[in-house]
């Protein structure tokens, strides 16, 4: 059964709510001169750990664009670019995938899982639009794809391109045909790997929007289950948790698995709150549950685990929590001055704590 993300619950976060430490021009270190990034995650092992290469480095994706003055359009560009992250800092690899491959004229956020002993990397993924369209459209599509690892740290052999699932009409809106605005668009996308340490069974989450919803905020996680010994024989399921009448995304949804617990979070900004309110900060958010499938309660009472600092309350975005409990995100508009600054480039990481029903910041 869903598990519902309410008005209630957002009543209940406090005012007080943690916030993530204030970015500083000291921290807004581009990675390439013209080169825009935002959304990331590492290529994992299946148990989620990041893979460190020989040399103690380890392979990130992240969406990547040209810069633009206009820092919005980026997203009519995105293409997933690899990048070499090691003591600190970052490499610019160039295009993860090669030009052609992809199925859609954009890619947006996804994750990729490594196989040592066939040095495979699995890439899940969304297809926005479809190459070659003449006008950019904002349909979503999950798909897979692999390539072979090479020993200098480069993806070759890109092959097994497939959609994994499509959109159930009984539960998630097809997003085929729907409007471009920022924060209005309807969602099938965001697809986050994780095996189930209880039974090595494979799930995908994903961002998706409620189907027969009366609602303009109809979020919801979605999910697809593959059994363990076939990890690409996707099934779709109902939606897992449910923000309707509330929000309308609840983007790149994870899951962590920590001292017997999931906990599952997503990312989420106060402009997709629906306006007759209550809204909430532009955050992370995530729910704890002893099973997958059902028992979902929100962290903290509320599900904010923290914000953004008063100061800038739309300084990063796009979080996502590794096992080790470090979050990573990018740097959007930093500062908190009148005229947007967009960092487009990786933010400092965040330390988690978590306790049970409860979440929050380790002080640095």
């Amino acid at each position: 059964m869903s598990a519902r993300w309410t008005a209630d619950h957002i009543r209940a976060a406090d005012a007080g709510a943690t916030r993530a430490p204030l970015i500083l021009a000291a921290h807004v270190s581009r990675i390439a001169p013209d080169l825009d990034i935002w959304d990331a995650w590492p290529i994992q092992l299946r148990d989620g750990t990041p893979l460190a290469l020989d040399d103690g480095s380890q392979l990130w994706m992240a969406l990547a664009a040209p810069q633009f003055p206009d820092p919005d359009e980026r997203h009519g560009h995105a293409r997933i670019h690899l990048f070499r992250h090691q003591a600190g800092a970052w490499r610019a690899l160039g295009p993860a995938m090669p030009d052609g491959f992809s199925p859609g004229s954009r890619e947006w956020s996804g994750s990729a899982i490594f196989d040592p002993e066939s040095r495979t990397v699995t890439l899940y993924f969304t297809a926005a639009g479809r190459r070659g369209e003449a006008a950019l459209s904002f349909e979503q599509r999950l798909f897979s794809a692999r390539a072979t690892l090479t020993g200098d740290a480069r993806l070759d052999q890109w092959r097994d391109l497939a959609e994994i699932v499509q959109p159930d009409p009984a539960h998630y809106m097809p997003t085929s045909g729907a409007g471009g605005g920022i924060g209005t668009i309807k969602a099938f996308r965001d697809p986050a790997y994780f095996r189930d340490p209880a039974d090595g069974s494979h799930y995908l989450f994903f961002a998706g929007s409620l189907a027969g919803s009366s609602s303009a905020f109809n979020g919801v996680v979605g999910f697809a289950y593959a059994p363990p010994d076939q990890p690409d024989d996707w099934t779709l399921f109902p939606p897992l948790i449910v923000a309707d009448g509330l929000n309308n995304e609840l983007e790149r949804p994870h899951v962590v698995h920590h001292a017997g617990l999931y906990y599952l979070f997503w990312s989420t900004q106060r402009h997709v709150f629906d306006p007759a309110g209550p809204t909430g900060p532009t955050g992370l958010y995530g729910m704890v549950s002893s099973h997958l499938r059902a028992g979902w309660r929100p962290l903290n009472g509320s599900g904010l685990v923290f914000a953004n600092p008063v100061e800038a309350l739309a300084q990063a975005y796009s979080w996502m929590v590794l096992p080790d409990l470090r979050v990573t995100s990018f740097i959007d508009d930093w500062g908190g001055g009148a005229d947007r600054r967009f960092g487009g480039t990786f933010a400092p990481f965040i330390q988690l704590w978590l306790k049970g029903d409860t979440a929050g910041i380790i002080a640095s």
